[in-house]
């Protein structure tokens, strides 16, 4: 990619590249083109569209009830308690 293509993409994305940077761009650009040129020209026929390469399962696991945490121990490392719940600073 030559630098007036740089610099008009630069301009475009209201990039104020300099002289170092546009060169550094142009060369990055080129090689970025040059692996997509390459993935172009890969036979993708008869390969499906994914979203993902993995299928992914059910994220979340089925609710059952089980005992909740005591309350001793909810309010173990708790800086204040009133011995069933939480002290806290009033805000109002």
């Amino acid at each position: 990619m030559d630098l007036a293509e740089v610099k008009r993409i630069g301009a475009l994305a209201r990039l104020d590249l300099g002289e170092e940077e546009t060169a550094a761009m142009s060369d990055q650009l080129t090689r970025i083109l040059d692996y997509v040129a390459q993935l172009e020209a890969l036979d993708t026929t008869g390969v499906e569209p994914t979203t993902h390469p993995v299928t992914l399962g059910e994220a979340f696991r089925d609710d059952a009830v089980r005992p909740s945490l005591p309350t001793e121990a909810a309010l173990a490392n708790a800086p204040a308690t009133d011995g069933a719940s939480f002290i806290v600073p009033r805000i109002l």
